[in-house]
């Protein structure tokens, strides 16, 4: 399919990218919010939003079928970044990647002594090099949802999940006790379209960069 297709994901980072798309003169020409179409027009000639989950943001990319994608910290260092160029921090989806656990629980003591943790988190990847970067052992338990739950009915000992005002935490009795990475949304580019397509790319690239203010 001939143009630039842009990879995003609904949710919050399709609600803050909005105001960047428009400085961009890429306003989409229907709201991907609620249209049922994956592929969307946008008021920049040969540009279209191309929806879809976020963890698979960076594999569309990756694979050439759209050539510039928005994604999470967290979500292209649990991808690997393989074929993607990172040149903008968009500084949009700004959040905490942490380890939490129960409140009371001696989460410093426990990797101290050597304990095996059982650490819940969709982020498999990055919380086992995480982990294994500071030595310590763990058993992961993959999750999907509701993470707050696994250390309170015993599932597991500590969570690794992304927080941003952390009132969940709170309201579920957990603390953060570790802070992995800080997290915000990065325009992503595939790095054979760039190097084939410069001329196309690189206007559109600067002119992210400077709608997040680089």
């Amino acid at each position: 399919m001939d143009g630039i297709g842009i990879a995003l994901s609904k949710g919050r980072i399709l609600e803050e990218t909005a105001p960047l798309l428009a400085r961009v003169g890429a306003r989409p020409r229907e709201n991907p919010e609620t249209s049922r179409k994956l592929i969307i027009g946008t008021a920049r000639r040969g540009v279209r939003l191309i929806v879809v989950r976020a963890a698979d943001v960076p594999t569309y990319v990756q694979h050439g079928a759209a050539q510039l994608g928005i994604a999470g910290r967290d979500v292209l260092v649990e991808h690997g970044g393989a074929g993607l160029y990172q040149p903008v921090d968009l500084r949009i989806a700004a959040c905490r990647m942490v380890v939490a656990a129960r409140r009371g629980f001696d989460y410093a003591a426990a990797v101290r002594q050597g304990a095996r943790l059982r650490i819940a988190t969709k982020y498999v990847q990055t919380t086992r090099e995480h982990f294994a970067a500071k030595g310590v052992h763990v058993d992961l338990i993959r999750l999907y949802g509701s993470m707050e739950l696994a250390p309170l009915v015993g599932l597991a000992d500590a969570i690794v999940d992304l927080v941003s005002s952390g009132r969940t935490l709170r309201a579920n009795d957990l603390v953060p006790v570790e802070e992995i990475m800080p997290v915000s949304a990065r325009l992503i580019v595939n790095q054979a379209a760039l190097k084939t397509r410069r001329a196309e790319l690189q206007p559109l690239i600067d002119a992210f960069a400077k709608a997040a203010g680089k």
